[in-house]
């Protein structure tokens, strides 16, 4: 059952991506009055924001919002773009800025995980992996490593309000600024409906992995 589930979830996951691509792909070819650079720019000054740092980075959809450096990182086609596909997104990771200025409570919590799971994530696949091979010697272990593996499944279900909750705040914020219209306002609503569908199914992804593994230690005892 929990293997129907885990190729389900790898399918879905196959078509979101595709989707997700094909979404920018389009919103890319209408236009914006803004690049998106100007776009993050004008949203965190609304907002009382102006030690945030804007930059371009490499790569495709690579954009993120790092709260240790302070920087808005746009891929090049989102900051130099001037389309609703690149509006959106900026406007996303600015959502982003904004909750941490509030303390958004999902946003401080993720925070708060991050070094449980950065250290979860450098050893799980090696407990875990231990854990299977030994589980007749040491079936303990393989219940370490899915402990470790629960902290980055707990981080995939946090990141789903911070990342809904951030589009909406986008969304609103766009269309208040008047940077989209009754017409355009959907297409930014879109792409980051689809943005979002990736962290949902990861989310369930992650819960199928973690089940599989109990069931194995479950097998066991």
């Amino acid at each position: 059952m929990i293997w129907i589930l885990m190729i389900i979830v790898m399918v879905l996951s196959m078509f979101i991506q595709a989707r997700l691509k094909s979404r920018f792909e389009k919103y890319q070819e209408v236009p914006a009055s803004l690049t998106g650079a100007e776009v993050a720019q004008r949203m965190l000054q609304a907002h009382g924001i102006h030690d945030v740092k804007i930059v371009s980075v490499e790569g495709t959809l690579t954009d993120h919002y790092n709260p240790q450096t302070k920087t808005v990182n746009l891929s090049h086609d989102v900051y130099y773009g001037r389309s609703v596909a690149a509006a959106a997104v900026a406007a996303h990771e600015c959502g982003h800025v904004v909750q941490h200025q509030e303390g958004y409570a999902p946003l401080r919590l993720r925070s708060v995980l991050v070094p449980v799971v950065s250290f979860a994530n450098s050893w799980v696949s090696w407990v875990l992996l231990a854990g299977v091979v030994l589980i007749n010697v040491f079936p303990q272990l393989l219940w370490i490593g899915i402990g470790l593996f629960a902290m980055t499944t707990l981080f995939s279900f946090v990141t789903l309000p911070v990342e809904i909750n951030a589009s909406a705040r986008a969304v609103k914020w766009l269309d208040g600024a008047g940077i989209v219209n009754y017409e355009t306002k959907p297409m930014a609503a879109d792409a980051l409906k689809w943005a979002a569908y990736t962290y949902v199914i990861a989310a369930i992804g992650s819960l199928a992995t973690l089940l599989y593994y109990i069931s194995i230690a479950n097998r066991r005892d």
